[in-house]
């Protein structure tokens, strides 16, 4: 008997329908389209996506071994790997990005009381970028070196969730500190940094935004001390000072005083030195917003392990930008779904159930609560850590 609804039709049935089209028409992304539209493209990518598919034969079988279930779950084009193929390369991959920033927005809104793990009621965001390598003979379009090709996904991640705020592709010789040129800054809010991004100019735009900013100092930092604040040692603090740039350069980009603190952490058996343009809060509060900045390096190893975006169903820009964008859409689809059915298990756990149970015609809820908890021993303490909240 065919009742109930697959747990993939469950899971897309989350999908603001109607916010998708609008992004679709925006780029007349159906336009002379017969038979496989976007919302079809979308689905067979989220699904690849879910089940980790190894290539666009692998999601054609698949999906037409499925096929009498392929209406019920939304898919009313014939898939076929010429289809999806020519779909990802000619139709524009803005659609999935305006698509993935608009359920962003609907994460970011249902995350946003999550703990932070510091007292703050500001909005705290980490900048960062991952490299993706890739084949220079396969993607000539994305050089980076002289025998190699590579991506970057730049991401600033808000730290309540964790949830992307924001994300720019570029190609892998675009430098991480020209990110912060395309960044609107909140003011209020506090963005963390690692030295690769340390640029005083940009820096200074983020303070005359009223934003805050918290970056790891380089050793040739030139600076003159004016003031000397007390500090607990037994905290592992070595020093907070207001400090004056004094470098020829540094001193015109960045003009004000700087707050300066040495901390050493004992795990690593290393001396820290950050500096940040926010005096009020304690020394120790400044090391630990650092220190929370490891968890977009988290995002982006567990987003790489679970999702398919090191290795690519296309070869073509478009195709590539269409496969993470699908890709971030899908993390996002399923964030917001753990929220809002107050599920308590990981996101990783709620991953491999819809992987091996995607045609299976279990209510959702009944699917995720029959799942025992128990820790993942393969997988990273850390990251369990990140995505069990």
């Amino acid at each position: 008997m065919n009742t109930g609804k697959t747990l993939f039709a469950q899971v897309m049935e989350f999908l603001p329908l109607h916010a998708f089209r609008h992004c679709v028409r925006r780029y007349q992304g159906d336009y002379k389209t017969k038979s496989f539209s976007c919302l079809d493209q979308f689905l067979c990518m989220g699904f690849a996506q879910m089940t980790y598919r190894e290539s666009l034969r692998d999601i054609e079988t698949c999906l037409r071994s499925m096929q009498s279930k392929l209406y019920h779950m939304g898919i009313r084009g014939t898939v076929s790997r010429n289809t999806l193929a020519h779909a990802n390369e000619v139709r524009d991959w803005r659609i999935y990005a305006d698509f993935a920033q608009l359920l962003i927005h609907r994460a970011r809104t249902l995350y946003r009381d999550e703990a932070l793990g510091v007292e703050l009621d500001q909005p705290v965001y980490a900048l960062d970028a991952t490299t993706i390598d890739l084949c220079l003979s396969l993607f000539p379009w994305a050089r980076f070196r002289r025998q190699k090709g590579a991506i970057k996904l730049h991401t600033l991640l808000d730290l309540r969730g964790p949830i992307p705020a924001f994300i720019e592709i570029t190609d892998g010789k675009v430098h991480d500190v020209k990110i912060l040129d395309l960044l609107v800054p909140d003011p209020g809010a506090f963005y963390v940094m690692d030295r690769g991004d340390l640029d005083f100019e940009r820096l200074h735009h983020l303070h005359q935004a009223q934003a805050f900013f918290v970056i790891r100092a380089k050793r040739n930092l030139q600076a003159r001390r004016l003031y000397s604040h007390p500090i607990d040692k037994t905290t592992g603090l070595q020093c907070d000072q207001t400090v004056l740039l004094t470098g020829p350069l540094t001193a015109q980009h960045y003009p004000d005083q700087l707050r300066r603190v040495r901390y050493f952490d004992a795990q690593l058996n290393k001396r820290l030195v950050f500096l940040t343009n926010q005096f009020s809060l304690p020394a120790l509060t400044i090391a630990h917003l650092y220190k929370s900045r490891w968890q977009v390096e988290l995002f982006f190893r567990w987003i790489k392990q679970h999702f398919r975006i090191k290795a690519f169903y296309g070869t073509s820009e478009n195709a590539v930008k269409t496969q993470i964008w699908t890709a971030i859409a899908t993390y996002v689809l399923i964030a917001i779904i753990r929220k809002q059915l107050g599920l308590k298990i990981s996101l990783y756990t709620f991953l491999q159930i819809l992987s091996v149970m995607a045609f299976e015609k279990t209510p959702l809820l009944r699917a995720c609560l029959n799942m025992p908890e128990q820790e993942q021993t393969d997988q990273n303490p850390n990251q369990l850590l990140l995505f069990e909240l």
